[in-house]
């Protein structure tokens, strides 16, 4: 998050990077933590999406395109009735976070930064995940990290989960 930032509590907090990077843990421990819906990104995900990253086949912007309105509108439906809620999702081009973040002031982006080679060191050590190991470099070619104007907060996923929350909760104002 930039100094020039406003304080602006958020009601929403998305949770960005590659796969791997530590998303899912983070949010859910934030919700945990907060007392907030949570959700993974995944579970937006049409069923032939699913079918095509385990096949080994990246997503193509056509393929992502109602995956993310539907987490758009999953963000939208929270702010409407007052709710508060973090999902987690890759959002690994600024043109995905035009969608679920855009204009929204009220919904803050984590961006879990890492090297390839420690993340590549995680996603080997996963079991039961639908994306394999060999897509890794695809996200990495695809990411694009975000820029001051869209005031991410950046966070080393080389720390603890404990520090990685702690400074999570510290510098979104919500301890």
């Amino acid at each position: 998050m930039t100094s020039s930032q406003a304080a602006v509590k958020p009601a929403v907090i998305v949770v960005m990077g590659v796969a791997s990077s530590g998303k899912t843990s983070l949010g859910e421990r934030l919700a945990a933590q907060l007392g907030w819906s949570f959700r993974d990104a995944d579970s937006f995900h049409p069923p032939e999406n699913v079918a095509k990253m385990a096949g080994g086949t990246p997503l193509n912007d056509d393929d992502r395109k109602p995956w993310l309105a539907a987490i758009a509108a999953w963000i939208d439906d929270l702010r409407e009735t007052g709710g508060n809620g973090i999902v987690t999702c890759s959002a690994l081009k600024r043109a995905y976070r035009r969608v679920i973040i855009g204009d929204r002031p009220d919904v803050a982006l984590v961006y879990l930064k890492g090297s390839r080679e420690l993340i590549g060191q995680r996603m080997a050590q996963r079991q039961h995940h639908f994306m394999p190991t060999a897509l890794l470099d695809s996200q990495f070619a695809t990411l694009e990290e975000p820029g001051d104007d869209e005031r991410p907060l950046v966070v080393s996923v080389e720390a603890s989960k404990d520090a990685i929350e702690s400074e999570v909760l510290t510098r979104l104002g919500l301890v």
